[in-house]
């Protein structure tokens, strides 16, 4: 609060210390990031790393325990110049659970993304025009790698790290039959088989109704 009131009206609290205030990441140490708008003539002063701003405009602020600060969704964008791609994704999964911003709220599908896998199968959906799901998302208590909800679809996809032994299979099994008995179709591909596509693309076609074996290059 202190370093806002030293930097004027116009001054909100914002980036890695923003994030920390809306509970996304755990509290930097070191300074308090704070923006101003650009061309304000502030100076910098102790214990406050100083932002400047074009686009700092007040539809982009509000107030949260009383202390003026960027809203999530400038949060997340200042998030992901500043911080390293791990954190920023963590940090959008975050926001989603606590319900600060929706899917639709997001440039790029990509950034719920948590292994090259899962970055391999959106391209793919993306090459064959295929409807964009919901990427880690919560129904009920598991968090699914993508989701078409309107189709009653699931997609997992599966690296041999994580899946290739007996208690990943036994415990994979479990959670389908939990999520097909929500009513919700599970479709399982592997790393090879969303390189090869083919076979995935074959499979979701017909589910999806758009796409088709030929990417649009």
């Amino acid at each position: 609060m202190a370093a806002v009131l030293a930097l004027g009206a116009e001054a909100a609290v914002s980036h890695q210390s923003a994030a920390a205030l809306w509970g996304l990441i755990r509290s930097p140490a070191g300074s308090v990031d704070v923006t101003v708008a650009r061309g304000g003539g502030r100076e910098r002063r102790q214990g406050i790393r100083l932002h400047r701003s074009r686009t700092l405009v007040a539809g982009a602020l509000t107030l949260r325990n009383g202390i003026a600060i960027t809203k999530p969704k400038r949060t997340l964008r200042d998030l992901r110049a500043t911080s390293s791609l791990p954190v920023f994704r963590a940090a959008v999964r975050r926001a989603l659970d606590l319900r600060l911003i929706t899917n639709a709220d997001l440039r790029n599908p990509a950034d719920l993304t948590r292994s090259e896998l899962e970055r391999i199968f959106l391209a793919l959906c993306r090459r064959h025009r295929f409807p964009q799901p919901e990427v880690n998302v919560r129904i009920g208590p598991y968090e699914v790698d993508f989701l078409w909800r309107d189709r009653g679809l699931i997609v997992e996809t599966d690296g041999f790290r994580h899946h290739g032994n007996r208690a990943a299979f036994e415990r994979d099994r479990t959670r389908d039959a939990l999520l097909q008995s929500l009513g919700f179709r599970v479709l399982r591909f592997t790393h090879r088989q969303a390189l090869d596509r083919t076979p995935v693309v074959a499979a979701l076609r017909p589910l999806l109704g758009q796409g088709s074996l030929a990417p649009n290059l």
